[in-house]
């Protein structure tokens, strides 16, 4: 794969990470977690699948790309989980279960980035 392929895989990470921090905000301002955890799920899902096309393609580094899908899934679980926890029952899932979920959510999209930017082995 080229560099310029590369790089365009880097920039859809960081285009992931800065949508995490722009949702979140936007839920703390208007106060739509429910929407907010639907849709960070419904864009996630076919990120996590072109994830996994992307691993078997050969096209980012396979370890740190399945790491970076791991970690998307466990911020998604948290954040996603707590808002909706939220708009349920009223209560956290528990404290600053959210904002852990989220930083996990804009560390994965980075690490999507940089496994794209690794030089594959063998």
């Amino acid at each position: 794969m080229n560099l310029a392929t590369r790089l365009l895989i880097a920039l859809a990470g960081l285009s992931g990470a800065l949508g995490v921090g722009l949702s979140a905000a936007a839920a703390h301002i208007t106060g739509g977690n429910l929407t907010t955890a639907a849709q960070f799920l419904l864009f996630h899902a076919p990120s996590l699948l072109a994830l996994a096309a992307l691993i078997t393609a050969g096209a980012v580094h396979p370890t740190l790309a399945q790491v970076a899908g791991y970690v998307l899934v466990l911020g998604l679980a948290l954040f996603c989980g707590d808002l909706s926890r939220r708009a349920f029952a009223g209560v956290a899932l528990f404290p600053r279960a959210a904002p852990m979920g989220g930083i996990l959510l804009m560390l994965g999209w980075v690490l999507v980035g940089v496994s794209a930017l690794l030089r594959l082995r063998g």
